[in-house]
């Protein structure tokens, strides 16, 4: 184990943010939103958080960001951010 940040905890705290703006821009609450997308409330809560549990990178499925994308009323390619460069496939 190292003690390295994870570059995955600034891509999806930067996700966490964009969906944040988009809602907000929207004027939807948390609770509107999640209900839209077919998600719980805690769920979407956590997405924008960008965590999964307390510590934990959140890793949400495409189904999920696209799902969120339509609800939000913003191209996929606006709601996610660039991946973290010079991570090796499968991290």
């Amino acid at each position: 184990m190292t003690d390295a940040p994870d570059p995955w905890n600034d891509f999806v705290r930067e996700l966490g943010v964009r969906l944040l703006r988009a809602r907000a821009e929207k004027r939807l609450s948390q609770e509107q939103v999640a209900h839209a997308a077919g998600l719980a409330t805690f769920t979407y809560r956590k997405l924008e958080k960008g965590e999964s549990n307390p510590g934990t990178a959140a890793n949400p499925r495409l189904r999920t960001l696209v799902a969120l994308a339509e609800v939000l009323g913003v191209p996929l390619q606006d709601l996610v951010p660039a991946p973290p460069e010079g991570l090796a496939p499968g991290r």
